[in-house]
C-alpha cells in the first residue's frame, strides 16, 4: 500500500489573477480597463470585478485573457485555482480535520 501525503498550503496567499492583470499586465500593455474590456469583448463592469478581486477568472475569461496576452488560457486558470484552493484549505481546515482518511483494502 502506498501512502500519499498531503502537503500543507503555502503560508502566503497566491495572487488573484486580477491583481496580476491590474498591477502588471495592463500597465505593461498600456491598457485601461475600458480598452481591455473592449478588446476582450466583455463589459467593463465584468472586467473591473476581476481586477478588484471580487470575481474569479472563469474558463471563458481565461481563454479571452490568454489570447489577449498571448500566453494561453491555462496560466490564468492555474492562478485562479491556486488562489481559490489556498483559501478553501484555510476556510475548511477545522472541518477537514474531522474527516477520516480511508484506505482501500
Amino acid at each position: 500500500m502506498v501512502d500519499f501525503s498531503v502537503k500543507d498550503a503555502p503560508a502566503w496567499r497566491p495572487s488573484h489573477p486580477g491583481e496580476m492583470l491590474r498591477e502588471d499586465v495592463f500597465p505593461a500593455l498600456r491598457l485601461t480597463v475600458t480598452a481591455a474590456a473592449e478588446k476582450l469583448g466583455v463589459s467593463r463592469q465584468m472586467l473591473h470585478a476581476i481586477l478588484a478581486e471580487r470575481s474569479a477568472v472563469t474558463p471563458e475569461m481565461a481563454v479571452r485573457l490568454g489570447k489577449l496576452c498571448g500566453d494561453g488560457a491555462d496560466i490564468w486558470l492555474r492562478m485562479q485555482m491556486a488562489h481559490d484552493l489556498w483559501q478553501a484549505k484555510r476556510d475548511l481546515a477545522e472541518t477537514v480535520k474531522q474527516i477520516p482518511t480511508l484506505h482501500a483494502a
